[in-house]
């Protein structure tokens, strides 16, 4: 691609965009170096990556790479067999943590078993985590290594703090020494030339036998290494040699462990920077909206609300552009600041984005195609070094592009002609567009001149365009209109500003009829489009309405047909079950029937009469069942009539249970079922009469009273899950005993799977008990293994 177009279409602003979303200096540098390209396969493989990149970052979230530095320099260092330093070592560590979360990131597409053009890349990216962990273990900091880095380094670092502590020691009680004061500057211990000194005055040098390290600027003060720590201080020095010794030791190995694998870092710096730069042209998709272009071999372009990338998506208009199908050159008119550059900087920007593996801001389903080349000739090229006019230098760059041009080419014309008198420049306009045409290239040219729309007419392959204008507010719709050649609106835009109508008609009568004709034509097809759209919109939303509608009512009517199905599967099982109820109680009567009838001497009358009865209330009962029975009415108590151990239905679980806790001000309240507590709202709820004990031994007594009271509040299960055998035992033998006296039949004790201790201690606990008739594991529903069903005798 030539440079002048890549400039004047403003590529070089959109990967100055796209260096801002790369995180490291070598996904910077792909970035300022991308440029189109003409290999087609190339172009949908980037596109692709690009597009499968923005993929995972609406679905994870962005890939970061930041820190990521080129350790390139170092690696090439261990190849010689050299060491390389600790800040080197780190960088390394630090580029394999970010491997590392690379990969985490690619473990999320391998759970869903995704597969797109970017697994390859993360599939061969190594971690090498124990050399990661290895090199975070022994460096702490560029300047600090960590004292767990060696045995030995530890070992020396210990003695070296034990003698720092000795010399200072020492020196403490030199200071503290009240004989001393007087002869010292100051009472401090100082560092010079990295061995400890006292500061003593110039007079007294003699009363401090020592070694003198150096003396203030005016020579009163002298600093002093007193000879007691002369030796202390030399057996400091010889551990930090001891120590840089060790240390270099540890980095050299540190070093050699790199350099055996230097071949699989080299290959993760490379992936990471590919990566780096493919999520940057992701995310800098993601900023604008952008989709993946189709490619087509057909040679033509069509643009789907295309908007232009450097302009406020927020204020820009979408452009609706095809090229290359029913015709090859669009010739472009309309007033100034309409849009018509706007229109071809798109164009042209798209297809430069599109070959450079970009996607573009556009509609789904945009195809753009691959030129060889893409050429513009946009905006004022006035030369003043050169001694060349605005037309001189705009016919000059068109020589030039006529003189590279190709039918595989896209050539852009901002004013075609211009810059000349009108005549000579709508001659050398339509040469020009007629020498491309025959070429077959395609061409868009934006212009003023009525002989261009009149060319555009008449010849076969070209059509016009126009950028629509607003009479009414003198403003410019940006929408491109393509099929009609757009008015100058010069009369119109004057008179609305206030020119006098006389100046106006005078200029309308030097204009010649057939061009008046002409513009009044234009003005003509301009408002049929407009009355045309507005129609085809309304017929749009009527149609979306209608499709809407009709999806609704599928919709309903599929979910009626649902529960239709529902209602008579439910129904036809509960007339199965009930059958087969009076199918058993019919066997079992006639049975004993024929049993009176063989052995009369076996059944009296009495008996007889009390099984008829019985028959009887079973078949009642059946016919109840059969019969039609509306439902019930949904409870309409208030707050108030609620109180904790009330017996509720709950309507909607068809279920009975205890009131647990009082409704709060949203009428909401926790019921106990069973082994089920659930939050139901006091509309759901129906309560029910306390059930009448009814035994022919039972009488009016205190214990009598403690019983009906208990069987409003003893819950018909406990949970003892957390507790041990013991303390279960003592729990549940209150429990049962409340039980009983409640009259309740069977109670659930929770205990839970685990290893199954509880559950025995409690199995046997209830083997000893004599008001239990029977215990058993709960079924499937019950809370099976976890839970033991007790049933009173």
């Amino acid at each position: 691609m030539n440079e002048k177009a890549l400039r004047i279409l403003e590529y070089n602003k959109v990967t100055e965009l796209l260096m801002n979303y790369a995180h490291s200096p070598m996904a910077k540098s792909l970035c300022k170096q991308l440029k189109p390209s003409t290999d087609l396969i190339y172009i949908k493989k980037s596109g692709q990556e690009t597009f499968d990149a923005l993929s995972r970052i609406y679905k994870q979230g962005n890939l970061t790479f930041s820190g990521l530095t080129d350790v390139t320099p170092s690696l090439k260092r261990l190849e010689i067999g050299a060491s390389i330093g600790a800040g080197e070592l780190l960088s390394i560590a630090h580029l394999l943590e970010i491997t590392l979360h690379a990969k985490s990131y690619q473990s999320g597409n391998e759970r869903d078993e995704i597969t797109d053009s970017l697994t390859s890349l993360f599939q061969s990216l190594s971690p090498l985590s124990p050399l990661c962990h290895e090199i975070k273990r022994c460096i702490i900091s560029e300047e600090e290594i960590s004292d767990d880095a060696s045995s030995s380094l530890k070992s020396i670092r210990r003695s070296m703090k034990q003698t720092n502590d000795k010399i200072k020691n020492q020196l403490n009680q030199i200071i503290a020494n009240q004989n001393n004061r007087g002869m010292l500057q100051d009472s401090i211990v100082t560092m010079r030339n990295g061995r400890y000194c006292i500061p003593v005055k110039q007079e007294y040098r003699s009363n401090f036998p020592g070694m003198i390290h150096d003396q203030s600027s005016t020579g009163s003060t002298i600093f002093v290494e007193p000879m007691s720590v002369v030796t202390l201080n030399n057996e400091l020095k010889e551990l930090e040699a001891k120590e840089q010794t060790e240390i270099e030791k540890i980095l050299a190995n540190l070093s050699e462990q790199v350099g055996f694998e230097k071949d699989a870092i080299a290959s993760d710096l490379s992936t990471l920077v590919t990566l780096d730069f493919i999520f940057a042209k992701a995310s800098l998709a993601k900023s604008y909206n952008g989709t993946l272009p189709l490619f087509s071999k057909e040679h033509y372009i069509e643009i789907k609300k295309g908007r232009h990338p450097l302009l406020d998506k927020g204020k820009v208009v979408p452009l609706d552009i095809h090229l290359g199908k029913d015709f090859s050159m669009l010739v472009v008119t309309g007033p100034n600041t309409g849009g018509k550059t706007v229109s071809l900087k798109t164009v042209g920007l798209f297809c430069l984005m599109g070959q450079a593996g970009l996607l573009i801001p556009a509609s789904e389903g945009s195809v753009l195609t691959v030129f060889d080349d893409v050429f513009a000739d946009i905006g004022d090229e006035q030369s003043i070094e050169q001694n060349l006019s605005t037309f001189s230098s705009h016919m000059t760059h068109i020589v030039s592009i006529l003189e590279q041009v190709t039918p595989n080419c896209l050539c852009l014309f901002d004013e075609l002609g211009g810059g000349t008198d009108p005549t000579e420049g709508a001659a050398l306009a339509i040469s020009i567009l007629t020498h491309l045409h025959n070429q077959q290239v395609l061409t868009m040219a934006t212009t003023h001149y009525s002989e261009l729309k009149l060319f555009a007419l008449s010849t076969p392959g070209i059509s016009n365009a126009s950028c629509e204008f607003d009479v009414e507010t003198l403003q410019p719709t940006y929408r491109l209109l393509i099929g009609i050649p757009g008015k100058s609106n010069a009369f119109a835009i004057s008179k609305k500003i206030g020119l006098p109508d006389y100046i106006i008609e005078d200029a309308k009568s030097r204009i010649d009829i057939d061009h008046q004709d002409f513009e009044d034509l234009l003005s003509d097809l301009e408002n049929s489009k407009k009355a045309l759209e507005q129609e085809q919109e309304t017929i749009r939303k009527y149609k979306q309405e209608i499709e809407s509608l009709q999806a609704s009512l599928k919709s309903k009517k599929s979910s009626f047909d649902e529960k239709q199905q529902e209602l008579l599967k439910q129904a036809r099982e509960e007339a199965r079950e009930i059958i087969s109820a009076a199918k058993e109680t019919a066997d079992e009567t006639i049975r004993k029937f024929n049993q009176w009838q063989k052995h009369p001497e076996k059944g009296d009358l009495k008996s007889m009469e009390a099984q008829r009865s019985k028959v009887r209330g079973k078949l009642k009962d059946l016919d109840s069942k059969l019969a039609y029975q509306p439902k019930a009415a949904k409870g309409k108590h208030k707050p108030e009539d609620f109180k904790i151990g009330d017996l509720v239905h709950v309507a909607s679980l068809s279920l009975d249970g205890r009131v647990t806790t009082l409704p709060n001000s949203k009428g909401d309240l926790y019921v106990q079922m069973g082994i089920l507590r659930s939050q139901v709202n006091i509309k759901d709820l129906t309560i029910l009469d306390e059930p009448v004990i009814t035994n022919e031994k039972f009488t009016k007594t205190q214990k009598g009273k403690v019983s009906i009271q208990k069987s409003a509040t003893v819950s018909p299960s406990i949970n003892l899950l957390g507790k041990n055998v013991s303390e279960a035992v003592a729990i549940l033998d209150k429990y049962l005993d409340d039980a009983y006296l409640s009259h309740l039949t069977t109670v659930t004790i929770i205990h839970g799977k685990g290893t199954g201790a509880l559950r025995n201690g409690i199995w046997q606990y209830l083997k000893r008990q004599p008001n239990i008739k029977s215990f058993r594991s709960g079924e499937f529903g019950e809370g099976d293994a976890g839970v033991t069903i007790v049933e009173f005798k």
